[in-house]
């Protein structure tokens, strides 16, 4: 009897664990039919385990992105690595200052492998009126529509 490389995740050590092959699996140089269905087998337990415990629907598209940051220890400048974009344009995003751009979006989820969905969710950016006063709290007047 054949042992199962890979099981239904059913802990968050687990599920960080599968997200780490996976990320070696997809960088690796190697794409044999084996390690591909080793890549599908994986994207699909890990979005079984997302579609169960994920708290996507509760957080805006930028909530969203500063915890998944926190989770794999980024900061601006490495996002903005990732995204190839200027650190300026990440700290705007995250200020929400800036949309997210259908570019942007796809490069975030193909990275984190998270579904465009998620991302792809309207909310509000700052108004540029308060954004300069020093003694206002910032309100969020313009809201980001979908792509």
């Amino acid at each position: 009897m054949e042992i199962l490389k890979f099981k239904i995740i059913k802990s968050k050590t687990q599920y960080k664990a599968y997200c780490k092959t996976l990320e070696k699996l997809v960088d690796g140089d190697s794409k044999n039919k084996e390690i591909k269905e080793e890549i599908e087998l994986l994207t699909f337990l890990i979005e079984k385990w997302d579609k169960e415990h994920n708290t996507f629907d509760t957080l805006d598209p930028v909530e969203m992105l500063e915890s998944i940051m926190k989770e794999h220890n980024l900061k601006a400048k490495n996002l903005a690595e990732i995204l190839d974009v200027s650190k300026s344009l990440v700290s705007e995003i995250l200020n929400y200052k800036k949309g997210l751009s259908k570019d942007i979006i796809r490069t975030l989820s193909n990275h984190f492998m998270i579904s465009q969905e998620a991302f792809n969710r309207p909310y509000e950016l700052v108004s540029p009126i308060n954004s300069r006063r020093s003694n206002v709290r910032v309100s969020r007047k313009k809201t980001v529509d979908s792509y």
